[in-house]
């Protein structure tokens, strides 16, 4: 390794750094705001000062070596450091700046954030964002988001999370399907109706409720009903639509609820059962246990957030509460 300078291959190391978060040589090139070609260059410059191979590449992703994962060892707290103290230098200057990278659930991501985004830009017009919708569960940390909004039950200690807003579930069913199949009276006469279910890995095909209603002496029983259906899909605004055209009786996060319901109460509003595209089904009973309490926005323990992230959260606050109202 002679004859070279550590100036010199500094931003290879942090570009190697990248890759190991992200284990995909196009995602780390966005990141970097580079071309995939000049990632693979860079790649190839390091290798020739090390000596020796430092990632194994495959169609879908890369897998880096022993060497490299010492490198990446022993570099990434330094360089998490360092921007760290450029983002805490750029703060100093009084206006929020730079890229902010914010993952969130599709359906909450199209029907809550992003009518907001134009608004945050306005007011931050020095702040660039990329909003990720996805329903995956993203690594905040390791694929590089500065801020992730989830609708959880509990957030793992190494996360620092603020609450936007409480959240719960709703059975829903459209009044053509119950027309057609019937009124469930109780849980386990879900076991005779076809149940439109969130595809999850790990997820159980079976629902669990608790009896709500006031004044009675049940409140409180808990109950485990299996259930099945012709269709699963991985996200909110899939199922809502599946339901609305009579498929089956599904679970729906509130906000994924059509506009002329309400996911406070789950009583329709100035609709009538029959004019409805949904309706609540057992609305004695809350589903538990499946979609979480509540909306958090999410950030990683152990370091101090950029005025950027604080704005981004405060904004948030706002748009569910304005939401809550």
């Amino acid at each position: 390794m002679s004859g070279f300078r550590v100036a010199d291959v500094l931003p290879d190391l942090h570009l190697l750094t990248i890759i190991a978060q992200t284990r995909n040589l196009t995602q780390a090139a966005r990141r970097l705001g580079i071309s995939k070609a000049s990632v693979s260059t860079r790649l190839r410059d390091l290798e020739r000062v090390v000596g020796m191979s430092l990632v194994r590449r495959t169609t879908r992703s890369v897998t880096l070596t022993a060497a490299a994962l010492q490198l990446v060892d022993d570099t990434q707290a330094s360089f998490a450091r360092i921007e760290q103290s450029l983002e805490q230098a750029k703060d100093l200057a009084g206006k929020p700046r730079g890229l902010l990278r914010i993952s969130a659930p599709v359906a909450l991501g199209r029907q809550r954030i992003a009518p907001s985004v134009p608004d945050f830009l306005r007011r931050y017009p020095e702040i660039r964002l990329e909003l990720d919708l996805s329903d995956r569960f993203v690594n905040v940390t390791q694929e590089g988001f500065d801020l992730a909004v989830r609708h959880a039950r509990s957030i793992p200690d190494t996360y620092i999370a603020r609450v936007l807003c409480e959240s719960r579930s709703l059975l829903m069913a459209s009044p053509e399907y119950l027309q057609r199949r019937g009124i469930p009276e109780h849980p386990t006469d879900l076991a005779r109706h076809d149940c439109l279910l969130y595809l999850r890995d790990g997820s159980a095909q079976s629902w669990s409720f608790a009896f709500e209603k006031a004044g009675s002496r049940k409140r409180g029983e808990r109950i485990n009903v299996p259930v099945g259906g012709p269709f699963k899909a991985n996200n909110s605004e899939v199922l809502r639509a599946a339901i609305v055209g009579g498929l089956g009786i599904g679970l729906l996060p509130d906000f994924s609820l059509l506009p002329d319901t309400s996911a406070e109460s789950g009583q329709l509003l100035g609709s009538s059962v029959e004019s409805a595209s949904m309706v609540p089904v057992l609305p004695d009973w809350r589903p538990v246990g499946f979609f979480g309490d509540r909306i958090y926005a999410i950030r990683p323990g152990g370091v101090r957030a950029s005025r950027a992230v604080e704005c981004a959260i405060e904004h948030l606050r706002q748009v569910f509460a304005e939401e809550a109202v």
